[in-house]
């Protein structure tokens, strides 16, 4: 399976992301967007009207939130897919629904704690998992390693599933989740706080040893 290394972009203010993305320049495709509303988790993200550059990424929201249809609803124009953390969820096939219908992807994210028997039902009607290997809210968390037996789990009950890890993905880090079985890794303070974006990127493509 194709393996990608995406940023995690948090921001306060227009400013803050502005600074991220003249930082990230073209070093990468695909960003992730974290959308916090201090509800969810502890802090706050992208929780105003920001403004993008444009069709030059390609966007996937991850949004750990309280209400995630009403942010589908109201932004879904904005990103390229959607991340929904199941524990917020009120309807599954709902959001699947909502999402499919307005042309983008859509995937559920798994806070540590939560369990994968939850999301077996809906495997074959999502496009990706994402199993966040820190507790969320945070650039710079701690990297939980058992999540590793959630992954393989999850690879061995879909080979053909992209699964995305979030959280404390580093060099040192990122092979024993791509060994589990993960193909996206999504990597916040490492790549996004450096000065070298494209350099901190090919280090990790260089670990899981991308085409």
């Amino acid at each position: 399976m194709k393996k990608i290394i995406i940023p995690a972009v948090i921001a306060k203010t227009q400013k803050e992301l502005d600074d991220i993305f003249s930082r990230i320049k073209d070093s990468a495709r695909l960003l992730q967007l974290d959308i916090m509303d201090g509800k969810f988790v502890p802090n706050n993200s992208l929780d105003f009207n920001f403004r993008l550059p444009g069709k030059k990424y390609l966007y996937e929201a991850h949004l750990m939130i309280d209400d995630p249809e009403k942010w589908v609803d109201e932004n879904w124009e904005r990103v390229d897919a959607v991340i929904a953390h199941f524990e917020s969820v009120k309807n599954p096939e709902r959001i699947i629904e909502s999402v499919k219908t307005k042309g983008k992807k859509i995937a559920f994210a798994l806070n540590p704690e939560t369990d994968t028997d939850l999301i077996l039902n809906y495997l074959d009607s999502i496009d990706q998992v994402l199993v966040m290997t820190v507790n969320p809210g945070f650039y710079g968390s701690k990297f939980l390693p058992e999540m590793s037996d959630k992954i393989k789990r999850l690879r061995k009950l879909r080979p053909d599933l992209d699964i995305e890890v979030d959280g404390g993905i580093k060099p040192d880090t990122i092979e024993e989740v791509c060994e589990a079985g993960a193909n996206m890794f999504v990597s916040g303070s490492y790549l996004v706080n450096s000065d070298d974006v494209k350099e901190r990127i090919r280090i990790l493509e260089q670990k899981i040893k991308t085409d």
